[in-house]
């Protein structure tokens, strides 16, 4: 699980960096290694981004009922 959330904040922070250069250069940095935003493999890289932050979603609302600390160790256990 631990490699799963390491995977995940990566993808996130590649997506972030992805929308930083969007908003200061309107420089898509993932349509251009991947050939253009309409590529397939470029649809395919932002979906997957997108599911990297829909899986680290688990972690953040658990912190809200359990506290950080106790939500990251629940999702190292499963």
């Amino acid at each position: 699980m631990r490699y799963m959330n390491l995977v995940t904040l990566a993808l996130i922070i590649i997506g972030g960096l992805n929308w930083l250069a969007m908003g200061v250069s309107g420089f898509d940095i993932i349509g251009a290694v991947f050939g253009g935003s309409g590529t397939v493999v470029a649809r395919v890289a932002y979906v997957v981004v997108g599911l990297a932050a829909i899986w680290q979603l688990m972690p953040g609302f658990q912190s809200f009922t359990m506290g950080e600390v106790d939500a990251e160790r629940h999702m190292h256990h499963q």
